[in-house]
């Protein structure tokens, strides 16, 4: 037999939460199981003392009624309670005969507000004690409840036994409870809600500590900092140091990575080297086959190497570059090679590239060099910060002034090896460099007209953060 799966409480993924609403339930169980409590105990004790006091007054009415000669009910009790002249009160007494017609003119007396007689119930249905006595609870004669409390006693030398009956408000004491009830649990409502506030707070408090390794966290991931830095509490200290321990560790497997790395194109590059030698000792056309495989042996070894190593850069926590000085050296640089040209440099001082320097030197180098071939007499370099899908963003743009690349042609632009003018030295390599590195990155190449006339490279890398480059 298979059980029904327990369905889980749905709970938020917030632990904040998760222990405010819980510890707030557990509250709020508390106070109605206190609520329900102090109401059963006023309860109970203010119907002991109605009770009580019910049984006084029919005591006090006991000893005031008797008989005379002629066998009727004398007597005014006075029981120092205005209630009993109140038409209005709902309280009341009578003395009456048990059972049988009255013997006499005044057989019986009761209350001048008391119109009609409230009904006995039965000795089955509410028993007496051994003392002839008992309470109940019955309708009056104006529809309210009545709290009755009867005894049964012979007076004088009257065999038959007479009923005494005082008779108290039931339904008033029943909205007196209802009143306290309702007052107690307002009180214990706002109570409630300012132990939820407070325990909120406490609760926000408490967990603070969590909120600064979430931020150093992210200045780590950020680049802005290469460890958790920061006091935290003994409960959270060992935590932290294992993070701490991943990250170096994280670090070490990184720097190995890029060992291995150049070691692989290192042992490579000696067999290619001797391959191509070969190749230009063997007679065409099986000599130039040679070659051209093993020229695209390397281009593919090299393709897959930057890719890898670019993998492990973006692994590797708290990369960061700061741009301006990349960007000030490659424009001296290109200023040199390209002499007869202007160039043009507009890149913000708080640019701060998530990642490797080698590798943006590497795609802002391509895109200048590309610049400087193709451009007539202009070409500029532009950088900012911005946002992009809610990721800050280094935007780097490249404009020239040279035939630009028509729209339908930027994606095969961007493909390896892929030349649009073969009238013009090159490999075909560059633009698609700069597409797979950016793309590894998690940024991106587009290609557009600029504003110059000629090609617009825009180029998208991620960032460290405004407030995070200027706390360094």
């Amino acid at each position: 037999m298979a059980w029904p799966k327990a369905e889980r409480l749905p709970l938020p993924r917030s632990m904040t939460a998760r222990v405010v609403i819980l510890s707030s339930l557990l509250a709020i169980l508390a106070l109605l199981a206190i609520g329900s409590l102090v109401t059963a105990i006023y309860q109970r004790e203010s119907r002991d003392s109605f009770d009580q006091l019910l049984i006084a007054h029919r005591y006090n009415l006991i000893a005031a009624v008797g008989l005379d000669g002629q066998g009727s009910l004398t007597g005014e009790p006075q029981f120092g309670d205005l209630r009993y002249e109140d038409t209005e009160s709902g309280w009341y007494w009578e003395v009456s005969p048990v059972g049988g017609e009255p013997v006499a003119d005044r057989s019986q007396l009761r209350s001048v507000q008391l119109d009609d007689k409230v009904a006995v119930p039965s000795a089955q249905s509410t028993p007496f004690n051994d003392l002839f006595e008992r309470t109940y609870t019955e309708d009056a004669p104006d529809g309210r409840l009545v709290r009755v409390a009867e005894a049964e006693l012979q007076l004088g030398d009257q065999r038959a036994p007479y009923r005494f009956r005082i008779m108290g408000n039931e339904s008033a004491f029943r909205e007196s409870v209802t009143a306290f009830q309702r007052q107690l649990f307002g009180w214990l409502a706002l109570l409630g809600i300012v132990l939820v506030i407070i325990n909120a707070a406490a609760i926000r408090f408490g967990l603070r500590p969590l909120d600064r390794v979430r931020l150093a966290l992210q200045s780590v991931r950020s680049g802005e900092t290469r460890r958790l830095v920061g006091e935290f509490p003994p409960e959270i200290g060992p935590l932290t140091a294992e993070v701490n321990a991943l990250i170096d560790a994280n670090h070490d497997i990184v720097e190995r990575a890029r060992t291995q790395v150049g070691n692989l194109a290192h042992s490579l590059k000696t067999p290619l080297s001797v391959l191509t030698n070969e190749a230009d000792a063997i007679d065409e056309p099986h000599g130039r086959l040679i070659a051209e495989q093993a020229a695209a042996m390397r281009h593919q070894i090299d393709h897959y190497l930057q890719r890898a190593r670019i993998a492990a850069q973006r692994a590797a926590l708290g990369q960061r570059t700061e741009l301006k000085p990349v960007t000030d050296r490659l424009v001296r640089v290109m200023r040199k090679i390209a002499s007869d040209k202007t160039i043009l440099s507009e890149v913000n001082d708080d640019l701060v590239f998530a990642g490797d320097r080698h590798d943006v030197e590497e795609m802002l180098g391509n895109l200048l060099e590309n610049a400087a071939k193709w451009s007539r007499s202009t070409f500029r370099l532009s950088g900012h910060l911005a946002e992009r899908n809610g990721r800050a963003v280094v935007i780097l743009t490249v404009d020239d002034d040279g035939p630009g690349i028509p729209q339908d042609q930027a994606e095969r632009a961007m493909k390896r090896g892929q030349r649009l003018d073969e009238t013009v030295p090159g490999t075909g390599l560059g633009l698609s460099i700069v597409s797979d590195t950016a793309t590894e990155y998690g940024g991106e190449l587009q290609l557009s007209r600029a504003d110059l006339g000629g090609l617009r490279a825009k180029l998208f890398l991620p960032a460290v953060p405004f407030s995070a480059s200027r706390q360094r």
